[in-house]
């Protein structure tokens, strides 16, 4: 009897010890390109700067050799990523990949593609900031006659939340709030900002981030913060059908008045083509997470990569996520069958949206009509394609 438990022990012991060596021998084995490319911004931006400090590491860990290719216009970069598959990743703004897949602007004459979240890169939080000393403490305070709200009118979206989503989040229509409200404009993001500081406006649209938000924290009369409470889940829906890649979130980065703030983020994730290799991702998606104590200092913004920021990036997420990276979030219990019936959904809306782009962009060459998002003859087609195909949106359950 002893004899027939030590050999089953032996037997346990070594069949851990050969699954152990299996996965090891499965990681190490994948064969790597001799050659692996992110693409990012111009060389001036953090996005390339925060690329090429966790890349550097990714390389020699991997044997592999990375290379940061910067691309500063949005839309080549998007022709050389899908068309010329140039590069492995690409880090692009949740909202300009909404703005690909449905043909806005720029990207109005180019072909869809379908592409997948591989990893979390960043996070711009930003949030409405009143002086120190004002008398508006809520931001339903805001929702009388007469408050003054700064407008940078170089900066569309800031245009946007200012005079649409803030009206939108508080119940009111932007008639309205033409109406009750003076818009105080501001030639430059940095103007808009010191507008509330130097009095000449009540309440701004401020990153909390920015080094000008760091000047007005130090002003004598300080700044605070103006709470966009989660718990409203009404008042977000109405933001987001003005804003609707907004992710809402309680910021933790940036200056410290605005640590705890319950309010929104715009997020940048690495994207790779729905076709990459699902191997390839999982071992990507695998050393982002087990090696983030390795290269968390190589920027301030490889702080924002690790798995709770991509965790709290997904409770809201409306964009497909690659089945490499699903998989290995599978393994480490940080994706759900909620998550799974969101991210297949996100899959059927993106490939609706692709096959309407796609389809439209043939039907305008076979009649000669000029595609350009401002062509009325091609904005017809568009709709034709396109309509009851609902836009891409930040999740609010």
């Amino acid at each position: 009897m002893r004899k027939k438990i030590i050999k089953s022990a032996l037997f346990s012991c070594c069949l851990l010890v050969v699954l152990g060596l299996s996965s090891v021998v499965l990681a190490q084995s994948f064969k790597w390109p001799p050659l692996f490319r992110i693409a990012t911004p111009g060389t001036q931006s953090a996005a390339f700067a925060s690329s090429n400090g966790w890349g550097a590491k990714f390389g020699e860990d991997m044997g592999v050799q990375v290379r940061i290719i910067p691309e500063d216009s949005e839309v080549r970069r998007y022709v050389r990523f899908t068309e010329g598959k140039e590069f492995e990743l690409n880090t692009q703004s949740i909202a300009d990949t909404s703005y690909s897949i449905q043909g806005l602007i720029g990207y109005a004459d180019k072909r869809a593609y379908p592409f997948r979240a591989v990893w979390h890169h960043n996070d711009t939080p930003w949030g409405f900031v009143v002086r120190g000393d004002s008398k508006f403490k809520t931001i339903q305070d805001l929702k009388q006659k007469g408050v003054r709200v700064a407008v940078a009118i170089g900066q569309p979206p800031m245009v946007v939340a200012a005079k649409e989503a803030l009206p939108a989040f508080l119940g009111w229509t932007k008639e309205e709030a033409e109406k009750n409200w003076i818009f105080v404009p501001a030639s430059s993001y940095a103007e808009n900002c010191r507008s509330v500081t130097e009095g000449k406006a009540d309440v701004a649209y401020v990153a909390t981030i920015s080094a000008v938000t760091f000047e007005m924290e130090a002003h004598p009369s300080k700044i605070r913060w103006l709470h966009m409470p989660l718990k409203d889940k009404a008042a977000w829906k109405r933001w987001l059908q003005v804003r609707p890649t907004s992710i809402p979130t309680k910021i933790d980065f940036g200056v410290p008045s605005s640590i705890g703030l319950e309010s929104l983020a715009s997020n940048f994730i690495y994207w790779t083509r729905a076709d990459l290799d699902q191997e390839m991702v999982y071992q990507m998606a695998k050393w982002f997470h087990q090696k983030y104590d390795n290269y968390k200092d190589t920027h301030s913004l490889a702080k924002r990569m690790s798995v709770q920021h991509f965790r709290n990036y997904l409770d809201y997420a409306f964009l497909p996520v690659h089945e490499g990276t699903v998989r290995y979030l599978k393994e480490i219990k940080q994706w759900t069958a909620a998550d799974d019936k969101w991210n297949n959904e996100a899959i059927a809306l993106m490939d609706r949206w692709i096959k309407a782009r796609n389809a439209t962009l043939d039907e305008a060459k076979a009649k000669g009509v000029k595609i350009h998002w401002e062509d009325k003859d091609f904005l017809a087609i568009l709709e034709k394609h396109t309509k009851g195909i609902p836009v891409f949106m930040a999740r609010i359950d």
